[in-house]
């Protein structure tokens, strides 16, 4: 397995492909392989690449070009308080 990585790796270096980008391009194929060997089913290609399911969720997104969107939680709404004759002369 080393030698063929040390080669790949040669080759990349004659490409003058960057580190950030192999890094990328791995990393993308690897997440590709291990949904396919688990039938996409997000959890379980997490746990084989030792991850949470919500990282590997995100990581898809963005190799998809698609960012997940934060999630908004509806505002709670409050009533407003009675301020007592006690609460005022604690204010001052």
């Amino acid at each position: 397995m080393r030698k063929r990585m040390e080669s790949l790796i040669g080759e990349m270096l004659d490409g003058r492909i960057l580190l950030e980008e192999a890094i990328t391009e791995f990393e993308k194929l690897y997440i590709q392989k291990a949904l396919a060997r688990n039938s996409d089913h997000i959890s379980k290609a997490a746990a084989s690449l030792g991850i949470h399911r919500n990282t590997l969720s995100k990581r898809v997104a963005n190799y998809n070009g698609k960012p997940k969107a934060p999630v908004k939680r509806p505002a709670r709404s409050r009533k407003p308080t009675k301020i007592t004759p006690a609460a005022k002369k604690r204010k001052r």
